[in-house]
């Protein structure tokens, strides 16, 4: 089981670098009421790996400033299964169900804002795929991607094989056992880092947009790696991921989407 534990640099409250833990609430700290779409997030992994910061700045667009924890920019790999509805369909009333693997990293803007920035978003549904790269300014891909359970085990495997566009092949395999969920003095700062994300940024040549996202406290647990096969990190122009990535995952959480607009600067 990989968890903040186990880091082989673990943070230190006294190192140069202070953790601004305020940024990170793990309530939400904003309303939407209303949303232009709703969302169920579930069966959703997290696996993070430490990168160099200017390795991860290098990609980022003019605007954008990568966040760093302890000393290092975290690259995460996200695969889940996404439910999206209409604005004024209750939650449960599906208009698209499909899987869906994202890349990512944790950055700010230049009114400091935190929020996600997505180097690729794998979707198994093409008309998501469209929708979100027009209204989002986000880089989805269409892709062939499944999501197998083992209850007898509690494990998940995620699957997923880029079709449009390019670059490809880009192929990601992963499988994990699920264990006991966290207690609540095992959140720490990394964790609020990684998953406390209220917001995205995307872009459309040099204009960054933001929107903010509503959800109730992720559900945590813990889990343990049993196979890692990524391109996904790799198609981005990342260097590949090395060593064991740190773990969480969370069987669902409800979504109020805002709309987009033009990114803050103060």
């Amino acid at each position: 089981m990989t968890t903040a534990g186990d880091l082989p640099l673990a943070y230190n409250p006294n190192s140069p670098e202070h953790f601004e833990a305020d940024l990170y609430p793990a309530v939400c700290p904003h309303t939407i009421k209303r949303p232009p779409m709703t969302m169920t997030w579930e069966q959703l992994s997290f696996l993070h790996w430490r990168y160099p910061a200017s390795a991860v700045q290098r990609l980022l667009p003019k605007g954008l400033t990568v966040e760093t924890f302890d000393g290092s920019a975290w690259v995460g790999l996200v695969p889940f299964r996404m439910d999206i509805a209409l604005a004024g369909v209750p939650f449960g009333k599906r208009w698209l169900n499909f899987p869906e693997t994202n890349v990512r990293t944790y950055v700010r803007g230049k009114s400091g804002k935190p929020g996600v920035w997505f180097f690729s978003l794998e979707a198994s549904s093409l008309p998501a795929v469209v929708t979100a790269r027009t209204t989002y300014q986000v880089p989805y891909f269409w892709s062939d991607m499944t999501i197998e359970t083992d209850t007898s085990v509690n494990s998940i495997k995620y699957v997923s094989a880029r079709r449009w566009p390019g670059p490809v092949p880009a192929t990601s395999t992963v499988e994990l056992s699920v264990g006991a969920s966290f207690e609540p003095d095992e959140v720490g700062d990394l964790e609020n880092f990684l998953t406390s994300r209220w917001a995205l940024y995307g872009a459309v040549s040099s204009l960054i947009s933001y929107a903010t996202m509503h959800h109730e406290p992720w559900p945590l647990y813990h889990a343990t790696v049993l196979q890692c096969d990524d391109h996904l990190v790799a198609a981005c122009g990342l260097p590949a991921p090395e060593g064991a990535p740190v773990v969480h995952y969370s069987p669902k959480v409800q979504v109020r989407c805002g709309w987009p607009r033009r990114a803050p600067r103060r």
